[in-house]
């Protein structure tokens, strides 16, 4: 044994130390959920997390990022799933800034887990009920839902969310059905459709996810189903999320060109690469349609896993995302593809979207005949053959079983099974009921019974005393008693599950257009057999999706573990009550009781009474047949099975003998139901009869679970069928209410709601319970008569029974308006004329102007109803609050108005929720203030006592009318367009009086007058002589009408209310606008005055500071600036004459109205007492003996110390003080100056209160009272009165402002420095340029105008002239080296001969200095003018200067003189934003500085060549190409062209040189040739170079090549033309040699004679006389 319980004791201890992942319990305890690990939160915590949160901030801590994600999926937000915290802002020291805090970005939020481990996380903490709630959320956001959770701690293993799941419903429009708008609903759970399950191997470069993503959102981009690493978050590492498996699902919307998909789609996504996840990977190859691979790199367990499909998969598409080594993926590939019906996809280089869109067109191609049809259900039996957890356990399939029983039967028809079922529901209670409103009726009236309706009812009583329980309601009854709570919660669950599948149905009357079948597991399955509801079914087998679907009802929120987590209980300190036999007799209303002892105790005597006639099967057929005829499918909901348990205990109140024990608890099983959120019917809308016996004892039983003392108000959601008062009511709160917005399912029910501790406080409550109204003007069975009245019956009740209406609007339709007005309205009439309103809310889900026009009429008619109320407050602006509740209308566009779940929600849908909840809680919090909260036996006393009214009719304002309700509308309109115009003539009014104020009032407050009181006193006779005129206008209106005589008594006043109260809320308005116009403008005036000051102050010093910045040329910084302010700031201050802030004392004011109070009473001889006002004030009001009168005393002396007679008075004058009190608080809300009208107001508070008073009192009681308060009203109007006589210190006020005037003051030595160094900047850099341009261009052309027109002139008249003069020079210069350049470089030497000439004139020339000075004073002169000119018609604007530059610059330009290079304004130097006068100022002043500059850079220039480097055009370029000639030179000695103007046609030449002269040589020696051209010519010698080829040519036949050239022959007679050049060679003859290298030329003898007057003669005779 010892040995055993060793190796036990090892084993459990290694059981124990079972290793656990530190990461994954890190994250555990970082999102707070370490506790809910243990003990599951279940549906109840969202009261704390969404029910009464009305803001949807993000967490500052990762602990509350669970509770995000819950508050965002209860709102529908796409933002639910985000695991980033928002740190807290810290405040900056020295307290808040004025500055606004920007909203933080993105890049401040911390994503401190993965978006899946949280999602992950919050499913494991959450029960089975709240998985539920979850997943229906998510799938209505088109969120993917976990199918498969992985588990996060060692003793987890993989579970299979089935039951999760069975709340979700689809909702979708197939294509088949486009055309008749059919939609289709059913439970997903259920549907067969294709599952697509996508998985990964290896790693890839494309995020599975978002391809998911991209392929389910379309064409919804901005739609994330599955979470991917590209969100937040989303690249932080998994911890729990490898092995998950998410199901997403696409619905189509019947629009083909949008939608992917035809058909719904299921899609499953694995996280995580498939290698490790065998068994998920299993199941989802036999559990899917179509396995979807993307394939990274294929590795041999890659591979083992591919070939592994074969045999399970049925579709296989592989996504081939492999990087390089086609050949080999492509073998792999063919291998795996034997045995597979594969299809293969290539992912590489395509975007993520184009990937999805292959996929989505694959799939398409596949269905709908390759592709299988599988349900979730079916995979149930995979997942258990696989050891995976399904979440349906044996108390869920005991539940299950149970509900099968009590259904059986069902498929037979839902008016057939209520007839053998529920009985009690069918035409005997309706008629019972209808006769017992006659007998009431008749009551009322003083009419005696008629024996007709006895006899009648006797008989209905015999009939309904012969019901036996059926065995279906037995069993619903006996599992409701049961003790076990978790089981009661599945079978309540299971319940609507089943009873909603069977009420879907196509929307459409269209229901055989689609091939799909139905799959129903109710028809299907055995679950007495086997509690499974996938027994007898394949997971693969083909199926086909359901067609007959309506929405589904979430689970009740009922916890999983036991009575001991009971979160209501827990909450609200209820005892826990069990279902203990009640032990007491039962009270029922009107003091009847039932005992127990007198029940029948044999529960088999309750059988079922099968002797129903056929008269009465046909009856029902023909029902079904008119039911289904008019468009509706009899519907059976959980509802009507708890009506009936409430009929059966109502029953026993009728027939005292009848019931059993179990009956007896069904008050305490209801109890229990409504503290866990189901809700009680307190009206049967197809009876129209309120079950007051049942009510009473389930509201007595809920009470004694209640602390003592427990406080409720009413919230009522009032709304025709088509609102959706359910599902309103689901978004605001997340409870849930029977819908009866398809069906037939009518009435009111109830739901209780425990507040928390803030709430509590500020509602002065405890609990709140709310009131739907479903199947409101629903076309039923009835008459329409009939159908108007029951409607008008379960609208008023509710009205009468609530503190808080919201009035919920339907979507855009005529119809809609026409049967809620009415309706709405006559409820309204009947409860305001019985004394109550509650606050109306408004709630609009339409965007049309049908909607609007509805929902503006009935605002209008409720601001009507509560004008009563507002007038008897006497303070009508402080209700202002609920006034604008009702005025600002909500549009909630919800996801109930799409016809798909792949319609996104409305991006306003969540903001809009939270809206609309705050608004709901102000007006419950409004309420406090207008009524007390009741008990709940008070409440149930006001039921039973409105539905006594109801049912007695005795409302003046009958049921069936409805020409009242029209009327009133009319009238209604009629105040509301009144209304506008009197607003509008106010505003009118208004602007005239402003100016007034402008002109009088400033100066007057100054002299100490007081003409806004004139002017208040002018705007209220104005408001009261407009209201006076609709006053007359609507008396004379009401007697016009016949119509309106008959209710013009009952509800005159309250249109004349309305005009008080709009009476006073216009004089309201204006005076505030009167006064808060009239200080604005005097601070305004006086702020200008003061900144006139100050700107004088800083415009010194600004000159001041920006003259040093010029001379200085260096930046001041902010502390000297700021400096020099501080100067200015302290001279305006001292020399500003400021308001004197004195304040007034109200107490002469106080007490002048408490004199005429007392004078008007006769109480003259008290006014010693006023004395006392401004005193010190006691605490609290003081009773003494002179208070009461000597008779009084002496009544009550006897009684110790007359203290009763002190208490009475003591009590009166308490009530009248808290009244007091009240008044000061309203008073002090408002934006207002103290008025003597509220001394005057709290003196009648007290009068009112004397008269009537139970006490025998003196006047001195009176007068001490009012002085009391008087001296308390000095001190509380003294505070309003300081705040807003002076309504702020001036200086303090410009104290504050300082800041801003300092950085204005820098602000503005910043431009203006700034706008001085850009003026000096664009003077410097383009104007300067030109200016120098503009000097410098024209003096070459006049320098050279001068050279040619001088004495000595005459060698630049033409090209013979200058090269005459030009060969003068050089043979007078006798220089070789001159006469070598002049042959070799003839431009060159010329250009550099006329250069000299120009510097040669220059020197010495002083008209230069002043050309320039001239030049310089006109461009400056230009230039100012063209900045005057552009800146006139833009003064002290604020514009961008390099517009205006270029203006300045185009002038300067339009004459034509000069050219500006605005090159270098494309810098954002010239970019900036200034005042252009004040620029224009720095841009003169920098003109001035360059003429300045320039003229003394003039008077310093010393060199001529500098001169002329800086002209722009060179005087010896235009010299030179005035003289320069043809340019052409002789084919053989280079000789220039001679022949005179430029355009001949022929050349010749004057001077032919010889030939030596350029180094040619004889043919026969290497010395230089003597030989000229002509002389060539003359004796036919040969001539040999490049143009000849090479070969050798006569002269004489030069023109072959040289046609354009004339060289005459020598005459050898004539000696002198050529002497020029003959000197030249015989005088530099070695020289020529020398340089060129040859033998010196052979000359003639005759050639040393030659002379240099010779020469110069011979170049005499060449050239013309003139020339030279």
């Amino acid at each position: 044994m010892s040995v055993i319980h060793k190796m036990t004791k090892r084993l459990s201890s290694k059981k124990k130390r079972t290793p656990v992942d530190l990461a994954q319990d890190e994250v555990i305890v970082k999102l707070g959920l370490k506790a809910s690990m243990n003990v599951p939160l279940d549906p109840t915590i969202m009261l704390d997390i969404n029910t009464w949160s009305c803001e949807n901030q993000p967490p500052l801590q990762a602990k509350y990022l669970p509770q995000a994600f819950l508050q965002g999926l209860w709102l529908l937000s796409p933002q639910a799933r985000s695991a980033c915290c928002q740190p807290p802002a810290e405040s900056p020291p020295g307290g808040p800034q004025e500055e606004i805090i920007p909203r933080p970005t993105e890049e401040d939020s911390q994503c401190l887990v993965n978006p899946l481990d949280l999602v992950i996380a919050v499913y494991r903490s959450a029960n089975s009920f709240l998985q539920q709630e979850i997943s229906a959320r998510m799938v209505q956001r088109q969120f993917a839902v976990p199918l498969l959770l992985p588990p996060i701690s060692p003793d987890q293993s993989v579970c299979f969310l089935l039951w999760s799941l069975r709340g979700a419903v689809g909702q979708w429009r197939p294509h088949s059905l486009a055309e008749h708008n059919g939609i289709l609903e059913e439970g997903i759970v259920s549907t067969a459709m294709p599952l697509l399950s996508c998985v990964k191997l290896g790693h890839c470069s494309v995020s599975k996810s978002r391809v998911l993503s991209h392929l389910v959102g379309r064409p919804q981009k901005s739609n994330e189903c599955f979470l991917h690493r590209g969100m937040d978050g989303g690249q932080l590492p998994r911890r729990f999320a490898n092995g998950l498996v998410e199901l997403c699902w696409y619905f189509p919307s019947g629009k083909p060109n949008q939608d992917v998909f035809p058909e719904p789609v299921a899609i499953a996504n694995l996280r995580g690469d498939a290698i490790r996840q065998e068994k998920q990977v299993s199941f989802l190859c036999q559990a899917s349609s179509v396995i979807i691979v993307f394939c990274g790199n294929i590795r041999e367990q890659e591979h083992q896993l591919l070939a592994s499909l074969k045999g399970k998969a049925k579709q296989v598409i592989i996504i081939d995302l492999c990087q390089g080594q086609e050949e080999n993926k492509e073998n792999e590939v063919e291998k795996l593809s034997h045995g597979l019906n594969l299809t293969v996809l290539s992912g590489r280089g395509i975007s993520e979207e184009e990937l999805a869109d292959q996929l989505s067109e694959t799939v398409n191609r596949m269905l709908p005949d390759r592709l299988t049809y599988v349900t979730i259900e079916d995979a149930t039996s995979i997942a258990e053959e696989l050891g995976i957890i399904v979440d349906e356990g044996p108390l869920c399939k005991k539940a299950l079983a149970q509900v099968e029983e009590v259904l059986k039967g069902i498929e037979d028809g839902a008016n057939h099974y209520r007839a053998q079922n529920l009985p009690l529901q069918g035409a005997f209670w309706s008629r019972l009921a209808e006769v017992e409103k006659e007998e009431a009726c008749q009551k009322d009236a003083g009419e005696k019974i008629s024996q007709q309706l006895q006899t009648e009812k006797q008989g209905l009583l015999q009939e309904l005393g012969s019901y036996k329980m059926p065995p279906a309601m037995r069993i619903f009854t006996d599992a409701l008693c049961n003790t076990d709570k978790l089981e009661r919660a599945y079978f309540l669950a299971w319940m609507r599950i089943r009873l909603e599948a069977r009420q879907r149905r196509p929307h459409s009357p269209i229901q055989n257009h689609s091939p799909i079948q139905n799959h129903s597991p109710i028809q299907n399955h055995s679950p007495i057999q086997n509690h499974s509801p996938i027994q007898n079914h394949s997971p693969i087998q083909n199926h086909t999706p359901i067609q007959q679907q309506l929405p589904v009802q979430h689970l009740p929120p009922i916890h999983e573990h036991g009575e001991s987590q009971r979160h209501g209980e827990q909450r609200n300190g209820i005892s826990d009550y069990g279902e203990e036999a009640i032990d007491e007799t039962t009270k029922l209303p009107g003091n009847e009781a039932v005992n127990k002892n007198n029940v029948e105790q044999d529960d088999d005597s309750f059988t079922t009474d099968s002797s129903a006639g056929e008269e009465q099967q046909m009856k029902l057929e023909q029902l079904e047949k008119q039911q289904q005829n008019q468009g509706f499918t009899p519907v059976l909901g959980l509802e009507h099975f708890l009506r009936e348990m409430g009929l059966v205990f109502e029953l026993t109140h009728h027939s005292p003998g009848s019931g059993t024990h179990n009956v007896l608890r069904l008050p305490s099983v209801a109890a229990d139901l409504l503290l866990y959120g189901v809700p009680l019917e307190i009206l049967d809308g197809d009876a129209s009869n309120v079950p007051c016996s049942w009510l009473g004892c389930v509201m007595a039983e809920f009470n004694r679970r209640l602390p003592p003392g427990t406080k409720v108000r009413v919230l009522t959601s009032l709304g025709i069928h088509s609102a959706r008062n359910s599902e309103v009511f689901s978004a605001l709160f997340g409870v849930q209410f029977p819908s009866g917005w398809k069906g037939c399912t009518r009435g009111a029910y109830m739901l209780a709601l425990s507040l928390p501790d803030n709430l509590k406080k500020e509602m002065q409550c405890d609990f709140l319970l709310m009131i739907d109204v479903e199947g409101l003007c629903s076309t039923g069975l009835s008459k329409e008569e009939d159908t108007m009245k029951r409607d008008n019956e379960m609208a008023t009740l509710v009205a009468g029974l609530s503190d808080v209406i919201l009035q919920n609007m339907p979507p855009d339709g005529e119809t809609e308006m026409q049967t809620t007005l009415p309706v709405t309205v006559n409820a309204l009439l009947r409860t305001r004329g019985s004394g109550a309103m509650p606050i109306s809310l408004l709630l609009s889900q339409g965007v049309g102007l049908n909607s609007k026009l509805l929902s503006l009429q009935i605002e209008r008619v409720t601001r009507v109803l509560e004008a009563e109320a507002e007038v008897a407050t006497a303070a009508p602006e402080s209700d202002s609050s609920v006034e604008s509740v009702s005025s600002c209308i909500p549009c909630l566009i919800g996801p109930w108005q799409s016809d798909s779940l792949s319609v996104s929600v409305d991006e306003e849908y969540s903001s809009t929720v939270l809206q609309v909840k705050q608004n709901i809680l102000e007006a419950l919090k409004k309420s406090a203030s207008k009524t007390k909260a009741v008990s709940v036996p008070e409440f149930m006393e006001r039921l039973c006592s409105v539905w006594q009214t109801v049912k007695w009719a005795a409302f003046p304002l009958k049921f069936g009318d409805t020409d009242v309700a029209e009327a009133f509308c009319v009238i209604c309109t009629e105040l509301s367009h009144w209304e506008t115009n009197l607003l509008g003539h106010m505003e009118v009014w208004f602007m005239g009086a402003l100016d007034r104020i402008v002109t009088g009032i400033p100066m007057a407050l100054e002299k100490g007058g007081d003409p806004l009181g004139l002017l208040k006193e002018e705007a209220m006779t104005e408001v009261k002589v407009e209201v006076d005129k609709m006053r007359s206008t609507l008396e004379d209106n009401l007697k016009k009408d016949d119509l309106h005589k008959r209710f013009i008594e009952k509800f005159k006043s309250n249109f004349f209310n309305s005009l008080n109260v709009l009476q006073k809320r216009a004089t309201t308005e204006i005076l505030e606008k009167l006064q808060t116009a009239t200080e604005d403008h005097y601070s305004s005036t006086k702020l200008m005055s003061f900144k006139a000051v100050l700107d004088a102050k800083e415009e010194v010093k600004l000159h001041r500071l920006i003259e040093s910045s010029k001379s200085n040329k260096c930046l001041l910084n902010d502390e000297q600036l700021e400096k020099e302010f501080d100067s200015a700031w302290s001279e305006s201050l001292s020399n500003f004459e400021f308001r004197p802030s004195e304040k007034e004392d109200i107490t002469a004011r106080v007490i002048q109205k408490l004199e005429e109070n007392l004078t008007h009473h006769g109480l003259h001889k008290h006014m010693q007492k006023l004395n006392a006002i401004g005193q010190e004030i006691p605490c609290s009001f003081i009773v003494d003996d002179d208070h009461f009168g000597y008779r009084s005393r002496l009544k009550h002396m006897l009684e110790v110390n007359n203290r009763l007679q002190r208490l009475q008075a003591h009590r009166l004058a308490t009530r009248i003080t808290e009244e007091y009190n009240n008044f000061v608080k309203e008073k002090s809300a408002v934006v207002a100056d103290f008025s003597d009208s509220y001394i005057t107001e709290v003196l009648e508070i007290v009068d009112r209160a004397l008269e009537t008073k139970s006490i025998e009192i003196r006047s001195a009681f009176e007068v001490d009272l009012k002085v009391y308060l008087c001296s308390h009203a000095c001190r509380d109007f003294q505070d309003m009165h300081d705040r807003y006589a002076r309504d702020r210190d001036f200086l303090v006020y410009l104290n504050g402002k300082k800041n801003q005037f300092m950085a204005e003051f820098i602000y503005q030595f910043r431009k203006r420095d700034q706008g001085y160094r850009v003026a000096r900047a664009f003077t410097l850099m383009v104007l300067k340029p030109a200016a120098l341009d503009y000097i410098y261009r024209p003096l070459g052309t006049w320098i050279m105008e001068e050279m040619v027109n001088k004495d000595d002139s005459q060698q630049y008249l033409s090209p013979h002239a200058f090269n005459c003069h030009l060969l003068e020079e050089l043979i007078r210069e006798d220089s070789f080296e001159n006469f070598l350049e002049y042959l070799l470089s003839y431009e060159s030497f010329s250009l550099k001969r006329i250069q000299n000439k120009v510097v040669e004139c220059l020197t010495g020339m002083t008209m230069i200095n002043e050309w320039r000075e001239q030049r310089l004073g006109k461009i400056i002169g230009k230039m100012a003018a063209a900045v005057s000119q552009t800146s006139e018609g833009v003064s002290w604007v604020l514009s961008d200067i390099n517009l205006l530059l270029e203006k300045v610059c185009l002038t300067l330009e339009a004459d034509g003189e000069m050219t500006v290079n605005r090159g270098q304004m494309e810098g954002p130097l010239f970019h900036i934003t200034t005042e252009w006068a004040r620029f224009v100022t720095c841009l003169l002043e920098a003109l001035a500085e360059m003429r300045l500059a320039l003229s003394k850079q003039f008077s310093q220039d010393r060199g001529v060549l500098e001169i002329l480097q800086m002209l722009p055009i060179k005087p010896q370029n235009s010299l030179f190409n005035r003289l320069r000639g043809c340019e052409k030179q002789c084919p053989f000695c280079q000789a220039p062209c001679e022949a005179g103007a430029r355009d001949h046609e022929v050349h010749s030449a004057l001077l032919h040189r010889p030939k030596g002269l350029l180094s040619y040589t004889c043919d026969d020696s290497a010395s230089l040739s003597h030989h000229t051209c002509p002389s060539d010519m003359a004796r036919d010698r040969l001539f040999q170079n490049k143009d000849t080829g090479g070969q050798s040519r006569p002269y004489r036949d030069y023109r072959s090549l040289y046609p354009n050239w004339h060289i005459p022959p020598e005459d050898p007679d004539s000696q002198t033309p050529s002497a020029y050049w003959r000197y030249v060679l015989v005088r530099f003859n070695s020289r020529f040699a020398q340089e060129y290298q040859r033998d010196p030329a052979l000359l003639p003898g005759e050639w040393q004679l030659i002379t240099q007057d010779e020469a110069l003669e011979s170049l005499r005779k060449a050239f013309p006389i003139e020339t030279c």
